[in-house]
């Protein structure tokens, strides 16, 4: 018994010894260290470089226009400003105007006798301000808001050439339809003062873009202009507050559509549609801008 036991024994260390070197052999030795490619420098990204903006060529329109106020629409809003003097927004205006206008007319003898040749300088001076001088001046502001930034300076003076060109053919419209004296017996172009209405459209926009600390004393300069007029003797007391009253239609009109948002163009079509049965004409209305 004691044998086997030893033989067992032996035979264990035999195999032990046996397998160790086929274990040791099965593990891969150390690789000598040998040449290695080098690996590629870090990339390194490329600097930001500024974009170009394209540069837009200066024109009579500017820098970008704010899609009304352009060369491009004049005529059509010159038309537009023509036609809405008549809405509804000017009806109160109108009221009050046409009703001063009325009752002054009873007063216009009093105060032909009263102003005529009260201040000589100050008719000639208000009726050159507001006579032909006043185109050029307004067309050389035109042209410096055509090159000045989008603001209410560029703005105004678009407003100034559409309200004086519809104030000017209302009155003309006026004036050869109504064939009134002038009071120092000219001509028969008295009704209303074109030199009050050209004023008074004028300051009314001023006032629009710039509120009233503009408009206060830009509505007493048309008022001087409507006095000159009738201390030169060329127009009465009715035909002065007829003109204020046109000028600040146009010019109320003049402000509020050219500042508007292109209004929607609708189109009507008719397309052919069926139902269950294979019969109907179906209708359809599609609006954009």
């Amino acid at each position: 018994m004691k044998r086997l036991a030893g033989t067992a024994a032996v035979a264990a260390v035999v195999f032990v010894g046996a397998t160790m070197p086929c274990a040791a052999q099965s593990v891969d030795p150390p690789s000598s260290p040998g040449p290695t490619l080098a690996s590629p420098p870090p990339t390194l990204a490329p600097p930001d470089v500024p974009k170009l903006v394209e540069a837009k060529p200066l024109s009579l329109d500017g820098f970008e226009g704010d899609g009304r106020r352009t060369m491009a629409a004049f005529p059509k809003n010159l038309a537009r400003n023509f036609v809405g003097v008549f809405s509804g927004q000017n009806l109160l205006p109108f009221a009050v105007g046409a009703a001063a206008t009325s009752v002054s007319s009873a007063f216009d003898s009093r105060t032909q006798r009263l102003l005529v040749g009260s201040c000589t300088s100050c008719g000639t001076t208000g009726s050159t301000a507001g006579g032909l001088a006043i185109v050029p001046v307004v067309g050389t502001l035109f042209i410096a808001g055509r090159f000045a930034p989008q603001g209410h300076f560029r703005a105004m003076t678009y407003d100034f050439v559409q309200a004086l060109a519809v104030t000017e053919a209302y009155t003309g419209i006026l004036k050869y339809t109504v064939q009134r004296p002038r009071p120092d017996g000219s001509d028969n172009l008295s009704f209303p003062s074109g030199h009050t209405s050209a004023a008074f459209t004028l300051a009314t926009v001023a006032e629009h873009h710039y509120g009233w600390k503009i408009g206060v004393p830009a509505y007493l300069l048309a008022s001087g202009v409507g006095y000159s007029r009738m201390e030169k003797d060329k127009h009465n007391l009715s035909d002065v507050l007829a003109g204020a009253t046109l000028g600040i239609i146009v010019g109320r009109t003049v402000g509020r559509l050219d500042g508007d948002r292109p209004a929607k163009k609708s189109t009507f079509t008719v397309t052919p549609a069926t139902d269950a049965h294979g019969q109907g004409v179906g209708v359809g209305v599609a609006a954009s801008w």
